[in-house]
């Protein structure tokens, strides 16, 4: 590749998170050559197999996809090696890069991660930003390596998080600004201007993929952490509870200031629009929406209104 000319990318990833950057790259003119992403997968109530969302854009765009069950597969990787990448770029594709596939592109491969590095490395930095309670997020696009997330970072845009944000609104978010962060890279990067800066190892988290049993609820926690991971369990798998013996999931809620005298999981107030429950911090937790299994998600009120709940009943752990 000339220094200065237009790179020939290919681009890895899969999800909703992966779109905008794709069809910024796209829209800037940068040559796509190549959509790497996980292969399509059932979705939905008939489990019919649907177009990953990558790959939609890239059908779109008269882009060749490529969807190796194992991307470690020689066949994919002679594909990928015939095509010629002057550089990867990455984002949310969802599986390690092996060595092999780091020494195709001549000008490496770059990634959008959704968090501050060095916090929140791993799988699920959005997730466990939120949950954590962080008040600020951000995007890195990082050089891509051995070592999972720990590339040298080439530009990073902070964001604060709201204390009632969900994670599905903050990635959405994120997802924008990383587009735009990772064209200038490829800019500077094609143009030969770009530095980089490794990272701060003494100041390493992990974010690791989210596991179904974390939303199983602890009302001995304080009222906010709870309210954390209520907003940071979304879309999946939701925090959930028992009432009388059905589990429910927790959509929606708000911490208070309120102080109670009652143990932990025990229904403080069931009237019209609130539901509030102690906390392992005698501050009480308002649930504002709520799913029985099986069943769209609605409102405190119209929840009241389907069944008998008093004070003093108790909501189970999860």
């Amino acid at each position: 590749m000339v220094t200065g000319s237009a790179p020939r990318i290919a681009y890895f990833g899969t999800p909703e998170f992966a779109v905008p950057t794709l069809r910024r790259l796209i829209d800037a003119r940068h040559r796509v050559i190549a959509v790497v992403s996980q292969p399509d997968r059932p979705r939905g109530r008939g489990h019919q197999l649907a177009p990953t969302p990558t790959k939609t854009v890239a059908l779109e765009h008269g882009i060749e996809v490529l969807q190796p069950e194992r991307i470690r597969d020689e066949q994919f990787l002679e594909r990928l090696a015939a095509l010629s990448p002057d550089l990867g770029v990455v984002a949310a594709y969802g599986k390690l890069l092996p060595e092999a596939l780091l020494r195709i592109p001549p000008l490496g491969l770059i990634n959008v991660h959704a968090s501050l590095l060095p916090r929140w490395r791993g799988a699920a930095p959005v997730h466990r930003a939120v949950i954590a309670g962080d008040e600020v997020t951000g995007v890195t696009i990082m050089r891509v390596g051995k070592e999972l997330d720990a590339g040298a970072m080439f530009a990073a845009e902070s964001r604060p998080i709201g204390p009632d944000e969900t994670s599905p609104q903050v990635e959405s978010d994120l997802a924008v600004m990383g587009a735009r962060l990772l064209v200038d890279v490829v800019d500077l990067i094609a143009s030969g201007r770009a530095t980089e800066t490794p990272q701060d190892e003494t100041r390493v988290t992990l974010a690791p993929k989210i596991a179904k049993g974390e939303g199983a609820i602890d009302w001995n926690r304080p009222a906010r952490a709870l309210h954390n991971l209520i907003r940071g369990l979304q879309p999946w798998p939701l925090v959930s509870a028992h009432l009388e013996g059905e589990r429910i999931l927790l959509h929606a809620s708000q911490p208070t200031e309120e102080i109670v005298d009652r143990a932990p999981g025990v229904i403080t107030r069931a009237d019209g629009d609130t539901l509030a429950v102690a906390a392992g911090d005698r501050h009480t937790l308002r649930l504002l929406s709520i799913q029985r299994e099986g069943r769209r998600a609605i409102s405190t009120r119209e929840f009241l209104a389907g069944r008998r709940i008093v004070p003093g009943m108790r909501l189970d752990n999860g």
